[in-house]
């Protein structure tokens, strides 16, 4: 088992923004199993709140989901630029339903007028009946050929000034080119857990993602990925992350009786509704993600939460009626740090993490998990630990330097 080498302290949180609405219960949704529903809507004063929160605990990032079932993420994001300040937006795309050309212009105008502050997050569609209501009637694996394709040109209009003739399987452009570059170009996250999502990652992104599986299986998964890399001579360029939930709380009872509660909300008929419909999908991650709970077959009314613990503080029971990710890390402060030092060990240095409501949740992370990282001797990126905090001496220094003219400096 490789483990990584190359700042191997270095911890970087993104948080997520739900633009279906909010609630206190796990939400459905996602990956054919039903539309999400939520008690807080997704209006704009509360997705505010919400970049706010995340912004103030010192997330990197939040990503924004794309699909039928939430806003529209390229929108949603543009309208929170200017309430924000440093928090980055890890938008959501779909590659192939409009032109490589439009969304480097996209991504050129929002990194200026967000001084930066853009991720990309490359959901190549792992519906054929969601992609053919967009109008997109590829097959999966066609999908991600194209979409290897239109990072190719996004990635020269990017970062070259000379016009571009490419004519590929399924993208044809001539004389593409912006008519100025971004200052920034965006990293770009990616996600897939088949062969053809495994190569195009490997290839394309800079940041290749996992849904919330055991430590075992995620490391068997990276080195994969790694390798695939190699092969293109990328294994030292691309990072690593991973999707989950969190219920964090000061004790390990606090915490599993929150995911307790949240398992008692669920109806029997409609989790056996979901997971018929999650039986269909055609996504090797979503299908990775029901196996850990057999399809819901350990779930029943009056359950134990216990029961769907799949590995030490990792609770499946959040993909019972979500699609996509659908476990949590739960457990205390100490203990949610601890499985997070153990991932960050295998390789994986971004953390997008979620809870419901994602609002207090947030506030869960930021003032508990973060200082119990803080302790395991993790640096978590835009939280400083205590021994990264200036000193008196040094903090005096910097005023009297700023108390200086810059002219006679």
């Amino acid at each position: 088992m490789t483990t990584t080498t190359r700042n191997d302290r270095d911890v970087v949180l993104h948080w997520f923004l739900p633009t279906y609405g909010d609630s206190r219960g796990i939400m459905s949704g996602g990956h054919g199993a039903g539309d999400h529903r939520g008690e807080r809507a997704a209006t704009l004063d509360y997705l505010t709140q919400l970049a706010l929160a995340a912004e103030q605990n010192g997330f990197e990032s939040v990503l924004t989901p794309t699909g039928q079932w939430c806003e529209e993420s390229w929108l949603v994001t543009a309208a929170l630029i200017a309430r924000t300040s440093r928090l980055k937006f890890l938008v959501a795309l779909r590659p192939g339903l409009v032109s490589p050309t439009i969304i480097a212009q996209q991504i050129k105008t929002f990194q200026d007028l967000s001084g930066g502050r853009l991720a990309v997050n490359v959901v190549v569609g792992g519906e054929d009946h969601e992609q053919r209501s967009y109008g997109d009637y590829l097959s999966k694996e066609e999908r991600y050929r194209r979409a290897d394709e239109v990072l190719q040109v996004t990635d020269h209009l990017l970062h070259s000034s000379e016009p571009l003739d490419f004519h590929g399987e399924h993208v044809r452009v001539e004389g593409a080119q912006l008519r100025n570059r971004p200052q920034v170009v965006p990293p770009v996250y990616f996600g897939g857990s088949s062969r053809p999502g495994i190569e195009v990652a490997a290839r394309r992104s800079d940041v290749y993602l996992t849904w919330g599986e055991p430590p075992e299986k995620v490391a068997e998964k990276i080195e994969r990925v790694r390798a695939e890399a190699a092969a293109v001579g990328r294994a030292e360029e691309l990072e690593y992350g991973i999707r989950l939930h969190v219920i964090a709380r000061d004790t390990e009872e606090e915490a599993w009786a929150e995911a307790q509660r949240l398992l008692d909300q669920l109806d029997p008929h409609t989790v056996s509704a979901i997971q018929a419909g999650l039986a269909r999908s055609q996504s090797e991650g979503q299908r990775r993600m029901t196996e850990l709970h057999s399809q819901g077959a350990t779930y029943s009314s009056g359950a134990d939460a216990r029961v769907l613990e799949v590995s030490p503080n990792l609770w499946a029971g959040v993909g019972l009626v979500r699609g996509g990710a659908g476990t949590a890390l739960v457990g205390s402060h100490a203990k949610v740090a601890q499985r997070i030092a153990e991932y960050r060990d295998l390789g994986l240095k971004h953390f997008i993490l979620s809870g419901y409501p994602h609002l207090e949740e947030a506030f869960a992370v930021g003032e508990g998990v973060v200082p119990a990282l803080h302790d395991l001797g993790y640096q978590v990126a835009n939280r400083p630990g205590p021994a990264d905090a200036p000193s008196h001496s040094a903090s005096a220094d910097a005023e009297r330097d700023l108390a200086v003219p810059f002219l006679s400096r």
